[in-house]
C-alpha cells in the first residue's frame, strides 16, 4: 500500500483535471454541437493553466510522474488491440525507406543548424538525435555514447519536454492548412511528434485512421534508435564508454504493442473487447496529458538560453518540412 499513497496525491491531480476536461468538452458538444478541442487537449491546457500560477507540493511529483510516463506508455500498448498487421504493410516499402532516410537526413540537418548557431558539438549532435527519432529517450541513450556532459543533456531535454507538449497542440492546427488526408495527417505526426504517446494526443483528435497511422510510422521511427547509436558508436563513441542497456534502445511499451498487434493480426483478440479497450486508451491518455501539463514550468525556456531553442526549433521545422516533402513524393493519399 505504500507506492499507492506515495502517488495518491498526484494521481489525484491528474484524474480531478481529466474530469474537469471530460465535463468541458461534452458541455462544448452541448452548446456547440461538436468538440472544438478533445478532452486530452483539453487536459493538456488544463494542466498548463494550472502549473502557470502554481507549483505542485513536493508529495504530487510520483503521481504526476507515474500519469505522465507510464499510463502513457500503456495507452500505447493498449492501442496495439486497435492496429492490424494490414496497416503496417499498407504502408509499403517506399515509405519504411523512406522513414529511415528522413531519421539520418534529419540528423544531419539539426546537427548542422546547431553548429551554425554555435552550439558545441555534442549538444548540437543531442538535440539533432532527439529531433529525428525520440526527444528525451533518444537524448538519454546517446548522451553516455558521444560522452555528452551533463549540462548539454540538461539543457537538450529542457526545451525538448517543452517543445513536444506545443508541437501536440499546434500540429492538429495545420491539418486544415495544409489540406491533409488523414493517412498523410498521420505519417506526418508520426515523422514530426517526439514520443510515441505524444502521437496519440496528437492524431486522436484528426481521426482513427490518423492515429494508427501515426502510430506505426513513429514506432519505425523509434526502432532506428538502435542502428543510430550503433552508428554513432563506431564513428564517435569514446573507448570504455557505457553502452545503452537493450531496453533503452527497445522499450517495454513498444514490445508490449507490437505483441498486441500480433494478437489482433492473428484473430486472437475479440471485436467485442476492441471498444473498451479503445476508450481505457483515451481515458489513460487523458489523464497523462493533465500530467504532462503540469509537468511543464516555462521557465526552463529561459535556462535552456536563446541559442538551444532555435536549435531544437528551427531542426523540427525542418524535420516538418522534410515530412511534408516526403509525402509529396511518395504521393501519400
Amino acid at each position: 500500500m505504500q507506492p499507492l499513497r506515495r502517488l495518491a496525491p498526484g494521481l489525484a491531480l491528474c484524474i480531478a483535471l481529466s474530469l474537469a476536461a471530460t465535463l468541458l468538452g461534452a458541455l462544448e458538444r452541448r452548446l456547440l454541437g461538436q468538440a472544438l478541442l478533445e478532452p486530452l487537449v483539453l487536459a493538456l491546457l488544463l494542466g498548463l493553466a494550472l502549473r502557470s500560477f502554481w507549483s505542485p507540493p513536493a508529495n504530487c511529483a510520483p503521481g504526476t510522474h507515474f500519469a505522465g510516463k507510464f499510463l502513457l506508455e500503456a495507452a500505447v500498448v493498449l492501442l496495439g488491440a486497435a492496429v492490424s498487421a494490414h496497416t503496417v504493410l499498407a504502408l509499403g516499402p517506399r515509405l519504411l525507406a523512406g522513414i529511415v532516410g528522413i531519421v539520418f537526413i534529419a540528423i544531419l540537418l539539426g546537427y548542422v543548424i546547431g553548429r551554425a548557431l554555435r552550439l558545441s558539438s555534442k549538444l548540437a549532435l543531442l538535440i539533432a538525435c532527439g529531433n529525428a527519432i525520440c526527444g528525451n529517450s533518444a537524448i538519454a541513450a546517446v548522451a553516455p555514447v558521444i560522452g555528452a556532459a551533463a549540462d548539454d543533456i540538461t539543457a537538450a531535454i529542457a526545451f525538448t519536454a517543452i517543445l513536444g507538449v506545443a508541437t501536440v497542440l499546434l500540429l492538429p492546427l495545420l491539418d486544415p492548412i495544409l489540406k491533409l488526408s488523414l493517412t498523410q495527417y498521420g505519417v506526418l505526426a508520426g515523422l514530426s511528434v517526439y514520443a510515441v504517446p505524444q502521437v496519440l494526443a496528437a492524431t486522436l483528435p484528426i481521426g482513427a485512421l490518423s492515429n494508427q497511422v501515426g502510430t506505426v510510422v513513429k514506432l519505425v521511427r523509434v526502432l532506428m534508435l538502435g542502428p543510430v547509436i550503433l552508428t554513432l558508436s563506431l564513428l564517435l563513441g569514446r573507448p570504455g564508454a557505457a553502452k545503452p542497456r537493450w531496453h533503452e534502445l527497445l522499450p517495454w511499451f513498444i514490445l508490449g504493442f507490437l505483441a498486441l498487434l500480433a494478437l489482433r493480426s492473428a484473430g486472437l483478440v475479440p471485436l467485442a473487447l476492441l471498444p473498451p479497450i479503445k476508450l481505457t486508451a483515451a481515458t489513460l491518455t487523458t489523464i497523462s496529458m493533465a500530467a504532462l501539463g503540469i509537468g511543464v514550468d516555462f521557465r526552463t525556456i529561459a535556462r535552456a538560453g536563446l541559442p538551444v531553442t532555435a536549435g531544437v526549433t528551427i531542426s523540427l521545422l525542418s524535420l516538418i518540412g522534410l515530412s511534408l516533402a516526403l509525402i509529396r513524393l511518395l504521393h501519400i493519399p
